[in-house]
């Protein structure tokens, strides 16, 4: 840990930054170590008692002492699975209540102004597997008929070892930055069924390269639009224009942070061949079963659901599988995805925020909604033609959707960036909360052409025949 401080020092880095990234890229020495010595044993003790071993040391190298939070965590889920197993609505809700309240406790004592690299950034990772595994052991208490395909495909009907839980929750490249995987995602690759497929190594070393590439970009990108210039006088002295294209274009860099590191960490598990899908198109083994990242999607999306769709995909998936779908029963798809994304912000922690974000995210997916919803059924009829054959309005039509892709996305992602309230609100109005103003603009536009043009015209045909029955009655 001092060499680590030292070299952190020599590089002008934090040191918590230093030894993340030196974590992820552990990951592929592992991977190599695994596939060169371990793969072929027997044992299959010795390949948990590997990536446990792994996965506890890298997790000390970060946090020291402060391991002992996961540990603990891994240990009450373990007791609880086995000890309430056949009362598995009172274990899924023990589990959900302390995995999330331990959590919760743990932002309230740590938190700052800035996201912080401690203990409790694993820990939210550890989280959801934990709540997750606990769901995948009740519905292997059911009967097959009343799964999903996705709860079939999970469920697990004999709960691992102590060793073998601890090796899932620890696996080296997945439990600091993610992704998420289910429990039987990791049996399977630890039974071999996925060593007979090709071409993981060179997956994973292009996945790597990817990562090193968006790595500089963010580097040199937030060098020249720093978070704290935002909240200078300067930054509020600039066009309106230029701001909210600075704005938008430093939420780009500043996304690049995150992705550097989920693509380091999804490289480091395709290496080790843990991400097997299935087959591509082409029938070529497919090893993007734990990408976290759409890269193809997120640079060539125009819209915040492309957004939403293509970033931190494998956290989305395990919100939509264990919170969205288990909320059915409220028979409503606007309340279970309001409720899903009010989950993700708890999750964040407590800073304002993530509220705000989480918040702006369900009304602009909405409000896009809405807006493609007017543009297919009543613009494209009267004029689809004409405008899909003139080249000026594709022109136009590409360059307002980039437009809008970028700046949105920077005002998207202030409040989640910038946390506390006094912070971002100050970025909000240095741009003239133009966020608000444009959805709100919209808004009235939209009720106002619902209620007034698009309102069918009045059915005169029963005053009709009132008036000819009082006629009659008379």
């Amino acid at each position: 840990m001092e060499l680590s401080a030292t070299l952190a020092e020599m590089a002008g880095v934090p040191v918590e930054a230093f030894r993340l990234l030196v974590t992820l890229i552990a990951g592929y020495p592992i991977a190599a170590i695994y596939r060169k010595l371990i793969v072929d044993l027997e044992n299959k003790a010795l390949h948990h008692l590997f990536f446990a071993f792994c996965g506890l040391s890298l997790c000390y190298f970060n946090y020291g002492k402060d391991t002992y939070h996961s540990l603990l965590a891994i240990s009450v889920t373990f007791v609880l699975v086995h000890l309430l197993r056949g009362a598995p609505h009172v274990m899924l809700g023990v589990n959900f209540v302390f995995h999330m309240g331990y959590l919760l406790l743990g932002y309230y004592f740590t938190a700052s102004n800035e996201y912080d690299i401690l203990w409790t950034m694993p820990h939210c990772i550890l989280t959801l597997r934990m709540i997750g595994f606990g769901f995948d052991v009740a519905d292997g208490l059911k009967p097959v008929s009343n799964l999903s395909k996705e709860q079939s495909e999970t469920a697990l009907k004999h709960p691992p070892s102590f060793l073998q839980l601890l090796a899932y929750a620890y696996f080296p490249s997945g439990f600091l930055v993610g992704p998420q995987f289910p429990y039987r995602r990791y049996q399977n690759f630890t039974n071999g069924d996925f060593r007979q497929y090709e071409g993981c190594v060179d997956a994973g070393l292009k996945r790597l390269g990817m990562g090193v590439l968006y790595l500089i970009v963010c580097q040199l990108g937030l060098a020249y639009l720093p978070d704290n210039y935002f909240l200078t006088p300067e930054f509020a002295e600039q066009h309106f224009i230029k701001r909210i294209f600075f704005l938008g274009f430093w939420a780009k860099f500043t996304l690049y942070k995150y992705i550097s590191c989920w693509l380091f960490a999804e490289g480091a598990l395709m290496c080790i061949g843990f991400t097997y899908k299935g087959r591509d198109a082409q029938g070529n083994p497919d090893w993007s079963g734990c990408t976290n990242v759409k890269l193809m999607l997120l640079e060539t999306g125009n819209t915040m659901e492309h957004y939403v769709q293509s970033f931190n995909v494998n956290t989305n998936q395990w919100v939509a599988q264990y919170i969205f779908k288990r909320l059915k029963f409220l028979n409503n798809r606007n309340i279970s995805y309001a409720a899903a994304l009010g989950f993700l912000a708890v999750w964040h922690g407590y800073h304002s925020g993530y509220y705000m974000a989480f918040l702006m995210e369900y009304m602009i997916v909405s409000t896009e909604k809405q807006i493609d919803r007017v543009y297919t059924k009543e613009v494209l009829p009267r004029y689809g033609e004409t405008l899909n054959n003139s080249m000026i309005y594709k022109a136009l039509y590409f360059v307002s959707l980039k437009s809008y892709n970028i700046v949105y996305m920077g005002w998207c992602l202030t409040s989640f960036v910038f946390l506390k309230y006094e912070r971002w609100i100050t970025v909000f109005r240095a741009v003239n909360y133009f966020g608000f103003v444009y959805m709100l603009i919209w808004a009235c536009l939209f009720h106002g052409y619902r209620h007034f043009i698009s309102k069918p015209p009045q059915n005169r045909e029963p005053a009709a025949k009132a008036s000819t029955v009082k006629q009659a009655t008379d």
